[in-house]
């Protein structure tokens, strides 16, 4: 890379299931990308409800499948996934990403820079999750 204007510029965050909210403890399962000039959003998460049940034991593994899957499909912009998935790829990531108090939760959001969104996002989930 020889030229500063060929990165992209990019935002992430971990997306956790925390089984117990009041104790705070998470466990990773997903990741949330999203570079804006490059119109990228993605999320890589794991929706399987046998590793969900061996990493969140105490939890509903289908409910919290289907949950994941909605947040992937949400950016994607999967029309199936309700108002949010038709809004801009920068609102969708700010609505994924925003803090609640529920058992799926985010981290706290992270920036950097690369050549490849799509292929930061998989080392990302690679080394985070």
């Amino acid at each position: 890379m020889t030229r500063d204007s060929e990165w992209i510029a990019y935002n992430f965050a971990v997306l956790r299931v925390v089984p117990h909210v009041h104790t705070g403890a998470f466990v990773p399962v997903g990741v949330v990308l999203h570079a804006r000039t490059a119109e990228f959003i993605g999320v890589r998460v794991t929706t399987d409800p046998e590793a969900l049940a061996k990493i969140a034991s105490d939890t509903d593994a289908e409910l919290l499948s289907r949950y994941l899957s909605s947040c992937k499909a949400i950016a994607e912009g999967d029309m199936s996934a309700g108002p949010i998935a038709l809004a801009p790829p920068s609102e969708r990531f700010h609505w994924i990403t925003a803090p609640r108090s529920d058992v799926i939760q985010c981290g706290p959001v992270h920036a950097g820079l690369t050549e490849n969104p799509e292929a930061t996002l998989d080392e990302l989930f690679s080394t985070l999750v």
